[in-house]
């Protein structure tokens, strides 16, 4: 068996105030992932360690890594010890979302984030995209489209081709960002599926083909006209 990847510093592991505990805990680690004193595939120190460290009883540092490994940060091992992940499973749900269905109070707090957003994301795809990244998009229209002609067509059929353009951006956080914020959109996009799942598949299928000629005019200009159809949704599903 290889020698553990242990952190080699440990700076950030210094005693806490008395406030929140538990919470001052993870900001501790938080902060030390921000420096990059801890990185991916790295191990924390070991409870003991961290009790000792951080001045705090085990029961705040179990509680601390518990959160951690819930939110997909860490992932435990036994026999070995706690390990950072290098990416969330995908048995795991950001915490993110919660916060942003919770803030998310009017249909036109959607409407604005996705204005923004995705059009942003798109142009940047399709200055970065390969032939695979196409090859990739243009298997989700099939997809759909075979859906709506057996009438099986859900939101993930929808979303499929939002995500394949996402992850020609090639960055990280740019996805999983998106990824996230789809999960707002998704009830909307089930309705749609729906009602109008022939519309939202030409509005694809136009996003497309700008993405292909790369025109940057004419496909956030495809983007935009393709909200229509869903805002409708949007607005039905909110009730207005």
């Amino acid at each position: 068996m290889g020698t553990k990847n242990w952190v080699s510093a440990y700076s950030w592991v210094t005693p806490l105030e008395r406030r929140s505990v538990v919470s001052l805990v993870m900001e501790r680690i938080k902060e030390a992932f921000l420096r990059k004193e801890l990185r991916p595939g790295e191990y924390l120190p070991s409870e003991a360690e961290l009790t000792r460290s951080l001045g705090v009883s085990k029961s705040s540092v179990r509680e601390a890594v518990k959160m951690l490994q819930a939110m997909g940060v860490v992932e435990v091992r036994r026999g070995q010890g706690t390990v950072i992940r290098k990416a969330p499973g995908d048995d795991y749900l950001s915490p993110l979302i919660f916060q942003l269905i919770l803030e998310t109070g009017y249909p036109e707090d959607l409407v604005e984030l996705r204005m923004m957003f995705e059009p942003a994301y798109s142009v940047m795809a399709m200055e970065r995209a390969t032939g695979a990244d196409l090859e990739e998009i243009r298997e989700t229209l099939e997809r759909f489209e075979r859906a709506i002609a057996k009438g099986t067509q859900t939101a993930e059929d929808d979303i499929a081709f939002h995500l394949a353009i996402l992850r020609a951006t090639r960055n990280p956080l740019v996805i999983r960002i998106g990824e996230t914020i789809f999960q707002l959109f998704k009830p909307s996009i089930s309705l749609s599926m729906r009602t109008i799942p022939k519309i939202a598949l030409r509005d694809h299928r136009r996003i497309f083909q700008a993405f292909l000629k790369k025109d940057e005019k004419e496909l956030r200009q495809a983007i935009l006209k393709s909200y229509e159809g869903w805002k409708r949704s949007l607005y039905r599903k909110q009730g207005v």
